[in-house]
């Protein structure tokens, strides 16, 4: 059997120059960033993304706080393991993010930092222990099903529901990963940008998480998170006295204007930023006026 690729950070070391850190998660190599000191910070990303999608935020912040960023497993610079050794669904997710923090014995606080993905499972991480977490801050993601009985964009439809398809699709060919270098950002990304975003799914093997993230997606209730999903969207209200800034990129066609208009009807005392020149990858498109809103908001 073939083993996994290893990963070439030559092209962009220099974009991407922090101390690993690893955990150990039941055999597996989980791997974060933890960078500075004081109030901690925890940046969960979604997908195709990695911790490399924030560190222009985490160059921002570890000055004055601990930056902290997660690479999920199967992502990243962490292990990619098949399915017979994790079991790729937003519950063990979140179980993983519960286990890290824990390992970390946080005295203070937390802020979450949720972009994608890291949308669902850091609310859901939220709503389990809402007493740990001190500030929320949402970039185009989403924490409650599609508003207004909205549908899954296409693409996602194909890949999700048409397996024969997207598993050479995305396994093969890197469609989910290459394509978001383009349709995910607004303003474009430079080659070194782009190296670094996809350059852990480099294989076959090492591509595994970015086509479970679109399975495990739940649309009715016999999908896997559905019931973890309906729990999250129904509790949602119990965050509401904590204080949420989001920063919202305009140019997304996935989480798009109806889903930041479900945010501010759910959290109504939210400071709220939206920005016309910015897609999905906004911490790509505005890096400095959101790390800089970020840590106002912090500070």
């Amino acid at each position: 059997m073939k083993k996994n690729k290893q990963i070439d950070m030559s092209s962009f070391k220099h974009l991407y120059p922090f101390k690993s850190s690893y955990m150990d998660l039941n055999g597996l190599k989980y791997h974060f960033l933890d960078q500075g000191s004081g109030e901690p910070v925890v940046m969960i990303h979604g997908n195709p993304t990695w911790s490399f999608y924030y560190r222009n935020l985490i160059n921002k912040l570890s000055p004055h706080f601990r930056a902290i960023a997660v690479d999920h497993i199967g992502c990243g610079l962490s292990d990619k393991p098949g399915t017979d050794r994790y079991d790729y669904t937003l519950k063990n997710r979140v179980d993983d993010i519960e286990a890290l923090i824990d390992s970390l014995e946080l005295k203070d606080k937390i802020t979450l930092v949720l972009h994608d993905w890291g949308g669902m499972i850091g609310i859901a991480y939220a709503l389990r222990f809402p007493e740990r977490i001190s500030r929320i801050v949402i970039m185009n993601t989403a924490a409650f099903f599609p508003p207004g009985n909205k549908k899954l964009p296409l693409r996602l439809r194909l890949l999700r529901n048409f397996r024969l398809l997207a598993t050479p699709a995305v396994l093969g060919l890197n469609l989910f990963a290459y394509s978001a270098l383009y349709m995910a950002t607004y303003k474009g990304l430079s080659k070194d940008v782009k190296s670094g975003l996809i350059a852990p799914y480099n294989c076959w093997k090492n591509r595994i998480a970015t086509l479970k993230f679109v399975h495990d997606i739940p649309v009715s209730k016999k999908d896997t998170s559905y019931n973890l999903v309906k729990s999250v969207d129904e509790n949602l209200d119990k965050l509401a006295d904590i204080p949420m800034l989001i920063c919202w990129g305009e140019h997304d066609f996935v989480f798009d204007a109806s889903y930041l208009a479900e945010w501010q009807r759910r959290f109504p005392n939210a400071e709220v930023h939206t920005f016309s020149n910015a897609g999905h990858y906004i911490l790509e498109d505005e890096s400095e006026k959101v790390c800089t809103l970020v840590k106002d908001f912090l500070i």
